[in-house]
C-alpha cells in the first residue's frame, strides 16, 4: 500500500484514512452528547461495560486536569512531529505497520484536539465498570492501540538493523 506510491499519493491516502477515523470519533462523541448527556448510563454488559457521559478537561485518564493551554500548544507540535515521521519513514513493505501506527496516533490526537478547541474539554463515554477503568472515547482507543502495537513491533517484529534504517531515514540528509 504505502510503499508503492509516491509521497503525494501516500499523503492523500493518509489524509483520507485519518479523516475517516476522525469522523468516526466525532460521530461517536456526538452520539454520546445526544444520548448520554444529562441522562442515565446505558448498561451494555451489567457490572462490566457501560456508556457514561463525561467531560474530561485533562489528558488520558484525566491527568493534567484543566491544562488546556498546554494541550493547545503541545498537540500541534506532536502532530508536526508525527507528520514528519510519516514523511521520513522508509517506504518499504516491512514498515507499513509503522505508517498505520502513526496515522492512528494522528487521528487520535486530532479527534481529541477538536474537542479541546471547540468545547474546552474532551467527551468521554466508554466505561469498564468491572475494573473501574477511567472513562475514555474512540480517539483514546486509537492512541492506546497504536502505542501497544508500536511496542509489540519494536519488541518482536523489527530487528536492530530495521530500527537503524528508521533512525537513518529520520535524520536530515
Amino acid at each position: 500500500m504505502f510503499y508503492r506510491f509516491n509521497k503525494a499519493i501516500t499523503m492523500i491516502y493518509v489524509i483520507v484514512l485519518a479523516s475517516v477515523l476522525i469522523g468516526l470519533d466525532q460521530f461517536t462523541k456526538n452520539l454520546a452528547i445526544n444520548h448520554l448527556m444529562k441522562k442515565d448510563d446505558i448498561i451494555l454488559i451489567p457490572n462490566v461495560l457501560q456508556l457514561h457521559y463525561l467531560e474530561n478537561t485533562g489528558a488520558a485518564f484525566s491527568m493534567l486536569e484543566g491544562k488546556q493551554v498546554l494541550f493547545a500548544i503541545m498537540t500541534p507540535i506532536l502532530l508536526v512531529a508525527l507528520i514528519y515521521l510519516l514523511l521520513r519513514m522508509p517506504k518499504h513493505k516491512k514498515y507499513i505497520p509503522l505508517d498505520y501506527v502513526i496515522v492512528f496516533l494522528i487521528a487520535g490526537a486530532i479527534g481529541n484536539y477538536i474537542d479541546r478547541i471547540t468545547n474546552n474539554y474532551v467527551v468521554d463515554f466508554i466505561y469498564f465498570s468491572l475494573i473501574n477503568f477511567p472513562v475514555f472515547n474512540v480517539a483514546d482507543i486509537y492512541v492506546t492501540v497504536a502505542v501497544i502495537v508500536l511496542f509489540l513491533l519494536i519488541l518482536v517484529f523489527y530487528k536492530d538493523e530495521d530500527l537503524e534504517e528508521i533512525k537513518k531515514s529520520l535524520l536530515l540528509k
